[in-house]
């Protein structure tokens, strides 16, 4: 790569050191992203060369000081020029020693991982930027342009970026910024979709996630939250959700087994209609609907028989497709020894 294509390196890389910012949940420094379809921690882990803390310490300094630099943005219709400059000499020194350092990580192939998509995406097609590079007395300037119409939008989108830090600093760098389509718009997110259980538990499919649903994973879902009588129990549209994210919500529909356990105030929720009807004075059980679905889509559904009886309800008297079982904590136990995941609803 040629000396002068370092620039982009150089800003691309300042997203990294300000998503490591010291805070909750962050420690210092770079931080190494996951790409699609990597799971889990380990994976992608960045490793501290030499140079780390040097590198972190002049980016956040750039960051920290964004306000001092001025830049403006030429568009051409194949790329941009842009001139990035400082009036203040340790920035102006700071933003030209940035780039030389750069220049060293490339020359000991020790690259900083992006998380961000834009920046991911422009690094796919380094081979296709041509850039004229020259040294100002405050700054840099920069001409970059692509005979590939769509890396020349990648590289328009890139210096709105770009100008976006120089303005706001760290909170434009904390933000991940999308991937322009051929035509420099940014793709539509995916509008709510309900895959398996209609008109219940909506969900946008999110193919470049992380952490995608995984074939034959198993869930048990702990129901205790209650709901007004004559309402569909929100637990329950949750449960649609979780069988909607596994069908679709992901780059590629997951199947999976699901199971159920209704206690605690959930538990009259299973009534068939005359039971709930005469429990609650309403006309029928506004859940059984959605219950029947579930079950239809292969979903094990139990009730807790201890608390059904303690609320003065009869086995008899639950829908025909739900199951008794002898306690919630029984069917906790040998579930999880079955190798299925405990996740609870609650209040």
């Amino acid at each position: 790569m040629k000396r002068s294509a370092l620039v982009l390196v150089a800003v691309a890389i300042m997203v990294n050191v300000a998503q490591a910012q010291p805070g909750p949940g962050r420690g210092q420094g770079f931080r190494g992203g996951r790409g699609p379809g990597m799971q889990g921690r380990g994976q992608g882990a960045e490793q501290h060369d030499a140079r780390h803390d040097a590198d972190r310490d002049v980016f956040q300094f750039l960051l920290s000081n964004h306000d001092k630099i001025k830049r403006t943005v030429k568009e051409l219709p194949n790329g941009v020029e842009t001139l990035t400059e400082s009036s203040t000499p340790e920035i102006a020194a700071k933003i030209k020693e940035h780039v030389e350092w750069m220049a060293d990580r490339i020359k000991t192939a020790s690259p900083i991982r992006m998380r961000d998509p834009l920046f991911a995406e422009i690094f796919k097609h380094t081979d296709k930027i041509k850039m004229k590079h020259e040294d100002t007395d405050k700054g840099v300037r920069v001409t970059e342009t692509s005979d590939d119409p769509y890396v020349a939008k990648l590289i328009q989108a890139h210096a709105k970026v770009v100008s976006g830090f120089v303005e706001r600093g760290f909170a434009e760098a904390m933000k991940n910024h999308p991937v322009p389509d051929a035509k420099g718009s940014t793709p539509a997110v995916d509008k709510p979709t309900n895959p398996v259980i209609p008109k219940h538990g909506s969900v946008v499919r999110l193919p470049n996630a992380a952490h995608q649903p995984r074939q034959g994973t198993k869930v048990l879902i702990d129901v205790t939250r209650g709901s007004e009588p004559a309402e569909v129990n929100a637990a329950i549209e949750k449960i649609a959700k979780y069988l909607n994210i596994y069908a679709g919500g992901g780059a590629e529909p997951a199947k999976g087994q699901f199971a159920v356990i209704f206690h605690g105030d959930a538990t009259l929720a299973v009534l068939n209609d005359d039971a709930y009807s005469a429990k609650f004075n309403t006309k029928g059980n506004p859940n059984l609907d959605l219950l029947h679905q579930l079950h239809e889509h292969g979903v094990e559904l139990f009730v807790c028989g201890q608390t059904l009886i303690s609320k003065d309800a009869k086995p008899e008297e639950v829908a025909v497709f739900v199951d008794t079982a002898v306690s919630a904590l029984t069917v906790v136990v040998n579930l999880q020894a079955d190798g299925y995941s405990h996740v609870p609803i609650g209040k």
